[in-house]
């Protein structure tokens, strides 16, 4: 059966396990998503300790997410231009170049909610 002829709870049934399989592409072929997703299951249990409130920890946990988020689809746009072609082609590269800077910005705005949460907890209390 294909997707298109799948509905209702059969598509979402379906759309899970193609979301596992992603994962575990993910999982045996990028480095980069086996390390952020071991920073997260680090800092999600600490996001709860230092979040003073349920938004505060939320903020924390969100920033998280964006990250592997943006990793995935970086590793996702890698493959795609990958599978077009080995060769190296300037525009190859830009989609490349552009897709690592979005997962960069999704770091620095971890880095930035961490900090101003924890320089809250520091300078506050």
């Amino acid at each position: 059966m294909t997707s298109k002829q799948n509905k209702g709870l059969a598509r979402i049934y379906h759309a899970f396990f193609y979301s596992m399989a992603g994962l575990m592409t993910a999982w045996k072929n990028e480095a980069a998503f086996r390390q952020e997703l071991f920073i997260a299951i680090i800092l999600i249990p600490f996001a709860f300790w230092l979040g003073q409130n349920a938004f505060q920890i939320g903020l924390l946990i969100l920033p998280i997410f964006i990250v592997l988020i943006t990793e995935l689809l970086n590793s996702a746009i890698e493959s795609t231009i990958n599978r077009i072609s080995e060769d190296q082609h300037i525009l190859s590269k830009q989609a490349k170049d552009i897709a690592s800077a979005a997962v960069f910005f999704s770091l620095m705005l971890l880095v930035v909610i961490w900090g101003l949460v924890i320089l809250e907890r520091i300078f506050v209390e």
